[in-house]
């Protein structure tokens, strides 16, 4: 791993820059039109998440198949990656050894409904890294792991309040979906329709990064209060790194007030590093929330935290939680040889070395050609947004210049690179995104904005 795993890059602007959005792709993709047309008829949108619709272009592109850091379409296109699933793929696509693992466990079957070895071998290898997990409980998504996170603290403690923080997204779950971000943010409904107001005062939103907006609420309402559950990280409305003593002080003021604290490690669950984003930061919380790289590529999610509170977890306690398709074995088999991978070292050498490098080079294309760009990094996680003012909160970032995001982002897609589909989402790299790889991404960036500008 680099040595400054974190980092915020920004230049000043010499010129303005046309907002509008020109048109941001041609009909090209035939194939993914065709495919398009015949899923707006069964699928809501024509896609069955929000942000795979990509509201800029005329329709999605649709894959059919994947390696290393490339996506195959339907079109023969062959795109370079930075969204990876939107994160759980940080060895790549393919990768041979997680399918070794898969083939050998659909060999033996793929479905019990009763306990394997694989997932106790699973739950000591993520508890050997991440140790304030004393206990887990594995779960089929990181939706189902915040809510079942969040149901705990209340049993435990016995309040309802919960504070979140905006632009902090942990799943579509009512608990949490006030004020989100990823998709939510993306598509201007913040606060989806269907969840009652009854629920949604339940829970209290807080600025990210505002310290003293949380210590006053918490000298009003910390008797109330189970848990502040926050992403150490903010990776879904964009990147927004935390302020120093920010989640310090969230440790601080849970402890003080009899509350839990709840890091939703979804997304920085072993993609900053084995210990997390709480190893990174040196954070023990109440409870831990994971996903996505712990699945190695498979449908996954986990809670886990002290043994005091996670022996409330039926069929121990009385917070009940049961899912068919928990610690599913093939999740497990990829998950185990996942993690079994990235003890090795050099896949983190490799995606932190790339996003290090684009990162950097972004911010070099934008001082040569006269444009605002600040970069946010973490590990081997970035976003770039066309401003000249650091991104600290979710109002920086709304500040900035959409428009031009999603031109570039059209303008690199026609190149050969995939980049996330919104500001509101975050680029990853990968151990598949060598020198090479990123030295080919590199020019293409440079020639999608300086297209972009025009």
């Amino acid at each position: 791993m680099d040595t400054d795993p974190i980092m915020k890059l920004s230049v000043n602007p010499s010129k303005h820059i046309n907002s509008n959005l020109n048109k941001a792709i041609s009909k090209s993709r035939p194939m993914s039109s065709d495919l398009f047309a015949l899923a707006s008829k069964i699928f809501p949108g024509g896609v069955n998440s929000p942000a795979r619709a990509m509201k800029h272009l005329p329709y999605p592109f649709y894959v059919k198949s994947a390696e290393g850091p490339y996506l195959i379409t339907e079109d023969g296109e062959r795109l370079i990656d930075y969204c990876m699933g939107f994160g759980p793929l940080i060895l790549g696509h393919g990768h041979p050894i997680i399918r070794r693992a898969v083939e050998e466990a659909l060999n033996r079957g793929w479905l019990y409904g009763v306990p394997t070895r694989a997932e106790i071998e699973e739950a000591q290898k993520i508890m050997s890294h991440i140790k304030s997990i004393e206990m887990i409980r594995f779960v089929s998504t990181g939706t189902e792991a915040t809510m079942n996170a969040v149901r705990l603290a209340r049993g435990f403690t016995g309040r309802k309040l919960i504070i979140k923080f905006e632009g902090n997204f942990h799943g579509s779950h009512d608990y949490v979906l006030v004020k989100a971000g990823s998709g939510a943010a993306t598509w201007g409904t913040p606060t989806s329709a269907g969840i009652p107001e009854e629920v949604a005062r339940l829970t209290i939103v807080l600025p990210y990064n505002d310290i003293d907006a949380l210590g006053r609420v918490m000298r009003e309402k910390g008797n109330e209060v189970a848990a502040i559950i926050m992403e150490p990280v903010a990776a879904n409305y964009g990147l927004i790194p935390p302020r120093e003593g920010f989640i310090q002080e969230a440790r601080r003021l849970t402890q003080e007030y009899g509350a839990l604290l709840i890091l939703d490690e979804v997304v920085t669950g072993f993609r900053v590093g084995l210990e997390g984003a709480q190893g990174m930061f040196n954070i023990v919380p109440d409870l831990t929330t994971l996903g996505k790289v712990i699945g190695g590529g498979f449908p996954i999610g986990a809670f886990g935290g002290s043994r005091e509170i996670m022996q409330l977890i039926s069929p121990l306690g009385p917070v009940y939680n049961a899912g068919t398709f928990n610690a599913h074995p093939i999740s497990m088999v990829a998950g185990l040889a996942t993690i079994n991978e990235l003890e090795k070292g050099e896949a983190y050498a490799i995606a932190n070395e790339a996003s290090r490098r684009i990162s950097e080079s972004l911010v070099d294309i934008g001082s040569r050609l006269g444009i605002g760009v600040t970069v946010n990094r973490v590990a081997s996680m970035f976003q770039f947004y066309f401003t000249d003012k650091p991104v600290e909160t979710t109002n920086d970032v709304a500040r900035s210049n959409e428009k031009m995001y999603l031109k570039v982002h059209a303008e690199a897609l026609k190149r050969g690179v995939y980049l996330a589909p919104s500001q509101f989402e975050v680029n990853f790299t990968s151990a598949t995104h060598t020198k090479e790889i990123v030295d080919e991404t590199i020019r293409i960036l440079e020639e999608a904005i300086k297209a972009s500008k025009t």
